[in-house]
């Protein structure tokens, strides 16, 4: 599947919209990329993560973990194609943790998984987790890097899809000067905006 048929399934299903929009990470654009618009539909769900899957088939992943809440359905879907056990990592008072009893044995090669990396902030705080857990981050895959391949993991990323797609500190957004109101339908709250 080329980068046209992965964005014909973003606009098909509504994924891909246009606005004044406020990021996870904070900055403004005027594009979201909505992952979860693509998990309504299983068909397009393996189809996409089964790209990103092929990238990490021979790497030897013992755990796929992402951050909630963008990386619960694409940590799953990974999980059961490359056959491994699936978690994910939530915050709790504001910090990224395991919850609900999950564990990361000892040495477990650790595949991380975001829906859209922007900045990488949030897989960041996932890394650092699996390493204080004692497991060993061995990738990271992304349905959509919006960085265009400037974010550093320290290990293998691979994604779908790259893109860059302007994003902007709010101060030096052009939408902002010129009034439009922005929206946040991200997942993470963030007190500032």
């Amino acid at each position: 599947m080329d980068k046209d048929k992965v964005l014909e399934i973003f606009q098909r299903t509504g994924a891909l919209k246009e606005g004044h929009f406020i990021l996870t990470s904070g900055r403004h654009s005027s594009q979201y990329l909505q992952c979860a618009q693509i998990f309504q539909y299983p068909d397009y769900s393996e189809q996409i993560t089964a790209l990103l899957a092929q990238n990490f088939s021979e790497d030897y992943i013992d755990v796929v973990i992402g951050p909630a809440i963008g990386g619960i359905i694409l940590s799953y879907e990974m999980g059961r194609l490359l056959g491994v056990k699936t978690l994910f990592a939530e915050r709790e008072n504001g910090i990224m943790t395991l919850r609900r009893d999950f564990k990361i044995s000892q040495g477990s090669r650790v595949l991380v998984v975001e829906d859209v990396v922007t900045t990488g902030g949030s897989v960041k705080e996932v890394i650092e987790l699996v390493d204080k857990a004692g497991g060993k981050v061995v990738g990271v895959g992304a349905i959509v890097d919006r960085s265009n391949g400037k974010v550093d993991f320290g290990c293998k990323f691979s994604s779908v899809i790259s893109m860059e797609i302007p994003s902007f500190e709010k101060a030096e957004c052009p939408l902002c000067k010129q009034g439009v109101p922005a929206v946040k339908p991200g997942s993470r709250h963030i007190s500032k905006v």
